[in-house]
């Protein structure tokens, strides 16, 4: 994996909340903080925040410097029109990193002009070093290119790469709409708390911390996830009980697989554009 040290200039385009998590794994990684452009001509109080955190200036638009890797974190229904104004900053050295969902690689090469273009899905875990990111290789990015990439996202977490760039829409369906997920799971975990007659402040520490414990689990213990499940299952126990309604045949699978389904599908939908 490359030091973060020798990459340089990044020009993060988008600082919204998932740019700023990737920008913040970077800095706290190593990049140094005048090797970061910031543009964005809205930028919220994560991007403005992280700006008097590092000494940096968040820009409105991208003028003058070609970074040696660009970093597209637009909304993906805006993304045909950043790239127009972003062809001036493409040079010949520049590596295009791209997180808008659902914007293939075909489409990003023909926006900016180049065919060194890196398509990604990250989650928004990469703000405290936990991210996974799912990412594919547009046909002109070599080996060096590719591990300058791989060490902006290891940065944040960890990094799977495919093959085909197909699956970038299962994972945006699965690890980067993922966190949302697991956040509605404590949600209802604390309503459902609340049914049984706990104060809503008490059930929601329940729920979250419950999630919090689980998750830090599985981190620290490699036993099959499948294994963990079984050993807080007693025969016939209260756990046991639970289950038999989560892992029926209406249970949550089905209603997972509905869920990454559409989020798949409308991953799809705005590649098409």
């Amino acid at each position: 994996m490359a030091d973060l040290r020798g990459i340089g200039p990044v020009m993060l385009v988008g600082a919204g909340q998932m740019g700023v998590a990737l920008a913040r794994g970077w800095l706290d990684g190593g990049l140094p903080p005048g090797n970061l452009v910031l543009v964005d001509p809205m930028p919220g109080d994560a991007a403005r925040e992280l700006a008097e955190d590092f000494g940096l200036v968040v820009h409105a638009q991208a003028v003058g410097l070609q970074p040696n890797v660009l970093v597209l974190a637009v909304k993906p229904q805006i993304v045909d029109t950043v790239m127009e104004g972003l062809l001036p900053v493409t040079g010949p050295q520049t590596v295009v990193l791209s997180i808008a969902a659902g914007i293939s690689l075909a489409r990003l090469s023909q926006g900016l002009g180049t065919g060194r273009v890196v398509r990604t899905m990250p989650n928004t875990p990469a703000r405290i070093g936990k991210g996974m990111t799912g990412a594919v290789a547009g046909p002109d990015i070599d080996a060096q290119d590719r591990a300058a990439v791989d060490a902006l996202l290891a940065a944040a977490g960890q990094v799977a790469w495919f093959d085909r760039e197909g699956d970038l829409d299962a994972v945006t369906a699965v690890s980067g709409s993922g966190p949302a997920y697991v956040f509605n799971l404590v949600e209802a975990l604390a309503a459902a708390g609340m049914a049984q007659g706990l104060d809503e402040a008490v059930a929601m520490r329940l729920a979250r911390q419950t999630v919090i414990g689980a998750a830090a689990l599985m981190e620290a213990d490699p036993t099959p996830v499948s294994v963990l499940r079984q050993n807080v299952t007693s025969p016939q126990g209260t756990t046991a009980a639970a289950l038999e309604v989560l892992m029926a045949a209406d249970g949550l699978t089905p209603l997972m697989e509905r869920a990454v389904g559409a989020a798949r599908r409308r991953s799809e939908e705005l590649g098409q554009g």
